[in-house]
Order: C-alpha cells, then structure tokens, then sequence
C-alpha cells in the first residue's frame, strides 16, 4: 500500500509590488524631481533649524524651571528626537548624532529621570555651538573631539547605570 501526498502550489501575486511600482524599477526621474524640490527648500533650512533649537532650549528651560518630571523630559527627549531627524536634512549631520547621544542618554523612561543634567545639557550647548559655528561634520576638528567625548560620557553613564 502506497501512500502518495499530492500538493498544490498556489502562486499569490506580489499586491505590494503592483502598488509600489514594480514593475519598471526605481524612478529616477521622481527622484529627481524630490531632489529638486528639496533644493528648493534648502533657502529655509537655516531658519527651521534655528526653530528646532529654540524648541529644544525651551524644553531645557522646562527642565530647569520645573525639575525633570517625567512630562519635562518626555518634551525634551522629543525636541532631541526631532533633530535626530532633521539635522542631517538640514545639512547639519553632526546634529544628528550629537541628537542621537542626547536620545539614546534619556531613552529608557524607567531611567530617564535620573539622567545627570551636567550631559543633557553639554548635548544641548554643543548642538547650539554647531549652528552658531557652522560645525557641520564630523570630521571638523572641534566637531569630531566634541561628539566623540560626548558619546563616550553617555556610555559610560548607560554602562554605570545598568
């Protein structure tokens, strides 16, 4: 006695590809076009980014006036989290990782509470300095030494604490 298991193969068409585009590859030509108007915009980047730093000062100033409740440093950890996200579109990378030290020091809410002020404000006037000094990169001589000092410090602070 034989027992043969006969199995079909369904073949389920690829509904994500069909509604990405797929077909043709990427579209070079939309992608220039985004460029372009993203060039367009970069005349106001200056301005937008001086309006995150003035959210991210009043969010230190909270802090300070209030004491670091876990209200204050929710808004101050979402100011840092924007600019994590626009520095570098705003042509300004090293914001970005500096934004990202400041994330990554008060991440965690169960410990962001106790976080030592002396840092989140060291992240706060370097990230000042860079738009006041036009410290784009990294590779900027006062650029580099400042982001990897800071980044050393909140590692220390997250190995100590843990």
């Amino acid at each position: 006695m034989t027992n043969k298991t006969t199995a079909e193969v369904i073949q389920v068409p690829n509904m994500l590809k069909l509604k990405v585009g797929g077909r043709g590859g990427i579209d070079m030509a939309a992608i220039a076009k985004a460029e372009a108007a993203l060039k367009s915009l970069s005349g106001n980047f200056a301005q937008w980014l001086d309006d995150e730093i003035i959210k991210l000062e009043a969010a230190r100033q909270a802090v300070r006036t209030e004491g670091l409740t876990a209200e204050t440093v929710e808004t101050l950890y979402l100011r840092a989290h924007d600019l994590k996200g626009l520095g570098a579109t705003y042509e300004f990378p090293l914001i970005t990782r500096l934004s990202a030290s400041l994330c990554k020091l008060i991440d965690d809410p169960a410990t962001r509470l106790s976080a030592p002020m002396f840092l989140v404000d060291a992240h706060i006037d370097a990230i000042k300095a860079c738009v006041r000094d036009d410290i784009r990169v990294d590779t900027h001589p006062v650029g580099r030494p400042l982001v990897t000092e800071l980044e050393a410090r909140v590692a220390e602070y997250l190995g100590s604490a843990a």
